[in-house]
């Protein structure tokens, strides 16, 4: 089923997300929701919070970079109860942008290398290292189950410049090509 994808403004994109357990009540089927979603939607990842659920879950398909980077190529996975432990290396902009902020890209510092710890969709623990867009993926991901938008990384100036854009999208005044739900709206928009 595909799921509305919430808009900025919607206080779950906010809220550190909270963990889960294997016994979480109709996890097959919601992560299957959230990749369909993704893919309905033309994303390359997305969180759990991004639907309107506050807990530590995200998909990732990086396979629409592998023609530039090759370490994209077969990248799919799922992340349960993430926790990014170390990142390494000198920050690089990257041009990002995110389903929640249809029609706004920015380019966003970060560090290229990442360390993580996760459960894949089984309850498998993982603790692996990424580099280069996998690792950005990664990186933009979890940082909606920590409460963070890709906006809360550019500098305050810039914020200022775009308030008038952030507030269209919360009003649902854009034009955008999959379901969402807009917060500033008495219904959310289908």
């Amino acid at each position: 089923m595909i799921l509305p994808v919430v808009a900025y403004g919607q206080p779950v994109l906010k809220k550190v997300a909270q963990e889960i357990t294997p016994d979480y009540p109709g996890l097959g089927q919601f992560l299957a929701d959230v990749w369909e979603t993704m893919y309905m939607s033309d994303g390359v990842g997305l969180a759990a919070p991004q639907v309107n659920r506050s807990i530590r879950l995200f998909v990732v398909d990086a396979s629409a970079f592998a023609e530039k980077h090759p370490e994209a190529a077969l990248f799919k996975k799922a992340f349960i109860n993430a926790r990014i432990y170390k990142e390494e290396g000198d920050e690089f902009s990257f041009n990002e942008g995110c389903l929640s902020f249809p029609g706004l890209r920015e380019d966003i510092l970060r560090k290229p290398i990442i360390h993580i710890r996760y459960h894949d969709e089984n309850f498998v623990e993982h603790d692996e290292r990424y580099d280069g867009v996998v690792a950005r993926i990664i990186q933009h991901e979890y940082d909606h189950i920590e409460g963070i938008v890709f906006v809360d990384r550019i500098p305050s100036l810039k914020k200022m410049l775009l308030k008038r854009r952030l507030t269209d999208i919360s009003k649902g005044n854009v034009d955008v090509s999959y379901r969402m739900s807009f917060p500033q709206l008495k219904k959310g928009r289908k």
